[in-house]
């Protein structure tokens, strides 16, 4: 079982033209998603409202086999984001959040519903800065036991992070026990201004101890395990947008570890990492040949 904690909401896409269309999103919803179509038993832990939006992203969630580990949808309304793409299919995002269902997350409630069974956790993006979801981030990673692989993905979003000592302070707490973190170049950018982003690569791993995965867009992923820094390439691919592409990543990383019989003690052994790093490069690829956040199924993911 992998638990997927953090925001479900809804994307409101507007092209270059201010053309606007609607998906259902949020990097760890499309991070579950991504492991459940790959045929991982899956659980989503996040706020889910009880209106049409809600009921939406509900209806997707059991499409794609994912459970619903709260049980009972929240009343606040669904969460929303802007999503503004441009002419090269990047997106950047401003969130309307105040008072929603992504935040609507206790810690009590966070960690009754994550259970035994549970092999990794997810976490990250508005589940670092979101109250009191971001307090219950912070509880079921520092509850998680020794056997349990902790996976942290700050999908850092300025324009709710700048200024927060929420993001700073919950981040600190997840990294303190975290066995893989994915960052993208813009995530470094934030995390260590004016510093190369090799440089904050390292520097992220030397402060976290934890593997890194740096997704550097289309140039290459990059490896940082111990002493060991591995470049992987990405292959080119025709590209529709972004959204979702580091989700499916993460989700197509997880997704080949467990399928292998991997475990926390397998972290440090860098040929296995690879391996699932390629097989995440692989599903990343897919979702960007696709509008919005729709990740491949495992028949769908050439060579595998």
């Amino acid at each position: 079982m992998i638990t997927v904690i953090g925001e479900a909401l809804v994307d409101i896409i507007v092209d270059p033209t201010g053309n606007v269309t609607s998906v259902v999103g949020g990097a760890p919803l499309n991070t579950a998603r991504t492991c459940a179509r790959l045929g991982i038993d899956t659980t989503f832990l996040g706020g889910v409202s009880t209106d049409a939006f809600g009921g939406r992203i509900m209806r997707l969630l059991s499409d794609d086999g994912v459970t619903y580990a709260l049980g009972a949808q929240v009343h606040e309304p669904t969460t929303l984001a802007i999503a503004q793409i441009d002419e090269h299919g990047a997106a950047t995002y401003r969130f309307m959040m105040e008072g929603t269902s992504a935040a609507a997350v206790t810690p009590d409630q966070a960690l009754a519903a994550v259970g035994a069974d549970c092999r990794v956790v997810h976490a990250g993006t508005l589940g670092l800065v979101l109250q009191p979801l971001a307090d219950a981030t912070r509880a079921v990673v520092a509850a998680s036991p020794d056997d349990r692989i902790v996976m942290i993905d700050p999908n850092c979003r300025p324009s709710v992070m700048t200024t927060s000592d929420v993001f700073r302070s919950t981040l600190d707490s997840v990294l303190g026990r975290a066995d893989i973190v994915k960052v993208s170049g813009d995530d470094l950018e934030f995390m260590f201004p004016g510093v190369d982003l090799v440089e904050a690569a390292r520097t992220l791993h030397k402060l976290s101890g934890a593997v890194i995965l740096f997704t550097d867009g289309a140039k290459a992923v990059r490896v940082l395990n111990g002493a060991d820094e591995i470049v992987l390439d990405v292959p080119k691919v025709p590209v529709v947008d972004t959204v979702g592409a580091g989700d499916s990543f993460s989700g197509g990383f997880l997704a080949e570890w467990m399928h292998r019989g991997l475990t926390r003690s397998d972290i440090r052994d860098t040929d296995k990492v690879v391996s699932a790093a390629r097989y995440g490069i692989a599903v990343a690829g897919i979702t960007c040949q696709r509008p919005g956040a729709d990740p491949p199924r495992t028949g769908e993911v050439p060579g595998y």
